[in-house]
């Protein structure tokens, strides 16, 4: 599955745990508004 690998590398990113939270939950928020398979983030968790 490509989406759950790429989903992996993203939520590997050095950064602490409560900011890829945030972005995850951001970039998913922006996906649903703007009713996208892409937040414009590319490379952040979420997106």
């Amino acid at each position: 599955m490509p989406a759950l690998r790429v989903f992996i590398t993203n939520m590997s990113a050095p950064m602490p745990f409560y900011r890829k939270v945030y972005l995850l939950l951001r970039n998913n928020a922006i996906k649903v508004v703007k009713r996208q398979s892409c937040c414009g983030y590319p490379g952040e968790p979420g997106c």
